[in-house]
């Protein structure tokens, strides 16, 4: 499954397409309610297929009417969406999985961003154009779509831009990994990566360099009269600065992960504990986004058959000498070069861990035993 990405043209008929996404953020908001009442009064929660039954037969009455013109697959995945939601949060609640999730919530129909058709409501015409419902859009057509689509999905981002994204089946096979070439990578907030060949890559820090600008905009944002015509002017200059930042932040992760995937078979990472990091550091962490660069990593490295290897999260790599195994658990964050009492060698923090990251996700693979740590050397 792959999913292909494209901008909508700017017309008069988008609207049609903004006022369905304001209804599924209606009928999400509906359903969450039902949701909370029916906890109350039984404990549980409703079954997919009893709120997509229920619902089905509310968008018959008068009232609901004008449900039916989002289409009834796109009202049957906004049901989906939520129980997808419920069920991440009870796996959070329960700790079976390591990421946490809150339990779905109310949202705001106009920050409400997309809603999603499966097999009929949508129609693929001509080159770039697509009828959805009965009106024709057109799409800035980058790419040939040359497969089986499974499902078609109308975002909309902050701007109020509208894009289409097509879910598509392909017939492309994984490449087999032709080597075992293998990369230990640290993350760092001096460096934003080091690598265990002794290269580093260095963040660009967009937010925090666009801050001053940012600043700006959000003060003349305050300013404005509530929903007047400058007040809107203002609010779409200041998310166009935001936009800027994700897809700039975006090109450059892409860019990386090419290069790092064609470069090396096997990347070894750490588990790194994000939210502890916020706490520490906030801004800066949030600015260097690491969740979101190896969410692109992965990505990247599925489609050209590499592997990425993440270490246990507890591993002292940064305390560890690469050079003799000797833990030095005095080592503090500030301590940016540090001396082993062992054998004496002078390491840098970010460059010595990459290196222990390589060793351990290598010996964990179990390509090579390069674990230099025995038990005595802890003592």
């Amino acid at each position: 499954m792959k999913a292909l990405k494209f901008k909508l043209y700017q017309s008069k008929k988008n609207v049609h397409l903004h006022h369905q996404i304001d209804i599924s953020g209606i009928i999400w908001n509906h359903c969450i309610a039902l949701h909370r009442r029916y906890y109350k009064l039984t404990g549980k929660y409703i079954n997919v297929y009893a709120m997509q039954k229920h619902i089905a037969k509310l968008k018959r009455l008068p009232k609901y009417e004008f449900w039916n013109l989002v289409g009834s697959q796109a009202i049957q995945d906004v049901c989906e969406r939520i129980d997808r939601s419920y069920q991440m949060f009870f796996k959070s609640k329960q700790g079976k999985i390591s990421v946490k999730h809150g339990r779905p919530g109310f949202c705001k129909v106009k920050k409400y961003s997309s809603f999603t058709l499966k097999q009929c409501g949508w129609k693929l015409l001509g080159s770039n154009k697509i009828r959805i419902g009965k009106h024709v859009f057109k799409f800035s057509k980058s790419r040939e779509i040359i497969v089986t689509v499974k499902t078609v999905t109308i975002k909309r981002n902050p701007l109020g831009d509208l894009y289409i994204c097509f879910v598509v089946e392909t017939d492309e096979k994984v490449p087999d990994r032709l080597g075992n070439t293998i990369v230990g990578i640290d993350f760092g907030l001096k460096t934003f990566l080091t690598l265990s060949n002794g290269e580093t890559v260095d963040s660009p820090l967009w937010f925090i360099n666009a801050l001053k600008e940012i600043r700006r905009a959000s003060r003349e944002f305050s300013r404005k009269v509530k929903r007047s015509g400058h007040w809107f002017a203002a609010k779409d200059r200041l998310n166009r600065i935001y936009e800027s930042i994700k897809n700039q932040r975006r090109d450059f992760f892409f860019k990386l992960a090419h290069s790092l995937t064609d470069k090396f078979d096997i990347i070894a990472l750490e588990n790194l504990n994000i939210a502890a990091m916020k706490k520490l550091w906030g801004r800066k962490v949030s600015d260097l986004a690491f969740t979101e660069f190896v969410s692109i990593l992965e990505y990247i490295a599925k489609q050209k058959g590499k592997l990425i290897h993440f270490i246990d999260r507890f591993y002292p790599s940064s305390k560890t000498c690469s050079c003799c195994g000797y833990v030095n658990k005095e080592l503090s964050l500030s301590d940016r070069n540090w001396c082993c009492p062992n054998c004496h060698a002078v390491l840098d923090r970010d460059a010595n861990a990459a290196i222990n990251i390589e060793r351990e996700g290598a010996s964990s693979l179990g390509l090579v035993d390069v674990r230099p740590i025995s038990s005595a050397i802890y003592a």
